[in-house]
């Protein structure tokens, strides 16, 4: 009976260097699609996919309990010249089985909208500009600002383009692709245009106020939490 030997069990196995490709073992999956971009540009996508890897993590961080789908996703032309560096992305999660590398491919790009939607309504749309200490306040602002959003977007067929003083190259009726900031620059036309089901404001006397001797109910007062710089360790206090 052989003996048992002492120490924790292997949980790694062989290195894998992202930028070595001697290192790579074969690849569980392969999937090759085509996609064409706006201007017809054919683009081959080959993308490599291994299951079950893990990577080092630290003493308080068990990484190898955490599997994860690693994918290399390179782009060619039809000269099978490589466009772009090629891009390397991991799925995790338990349900990352259900997700295909094509899917995972396409979720990623459009991180680029995303982004742009997020610079633009900061701003273009006051979505950071409100304050209040409401997390439900704040919410429901947040909503509002992907609605109104969403109706820039849905009218992008009505506005028309209106060029800047420095745009005079630009015709009113020209195939440039209407962005949410032209579509914004032409809201209101559209607005007098379609019309709208609310009222116009009325104006009203000054409010009551509080009722003498209302009490009002204070909000709970948290620590003050400052950022560290990564530079500066943490100091920890010895009792």
């Amino acid at each position: 009976m052989s003996k048992k030997k002492p120490g924790c069990k292997k949980k790694y196995g062989e290195r894998f260097d992202l930028g070595d490709a001697e290192t790579w073992h074969k690849p569980d999956e392969t999937t090759q699609i085509q996609q064409t971009t706006r201007k017809g540009r054919l683009l081959n996508i080959t993308i490599l996919a291994w299951h079950q890897m893990l990577i080092r993590g630290t003493k308080h961080q068990k990484m190898y309990r955490h599997p994860f789908t690693l994918l290399r996703i390179n782009v060619t032309d039809d000269t099978n010249q490589s466009l772009w560096k090629p891009m390397w992305l991991i799925v995790i999660g338990e349900q990352r089985g259900e997700i295909s590398p094509t899917v995972a491919n396409h979720c990623y790009r459009q991180r680029f909208d995303i982004e742009h939607l997020l610079r633009f309504s900061k701003q273009r749309l006051l979505m950071t500009e409100f304050q209040t200490p409401d997390v439900e306040h704040k919410e429901n602002w947040i909503r509002l600002v992907m609605l109104v959003y969403v109706q820039l977007w849905a009218a992008k067929d009505l506005a028309t383009h209106l060029s800047r003083p420095w745009e005079r190259y630009l015709k009113p009726q020209s195939d440039t692709i209407m962005t949410p900031s032209t579509v914004q620059r032409d809201f209101p036309r559209i607005i007098s245009e379609i019309g709208t089901p609310a009222r116009s404001p009325k104006t009203r006397r000054n409010s009551i106020g509080r009722v003498q001797g209302q009490a009002q109910t204070q909000r709970t007062k948290h620590p003050v939490l400052k950022k560290q710089s990564k530079s500066t360790p943490d100091k920890q206090k010895t009792a």
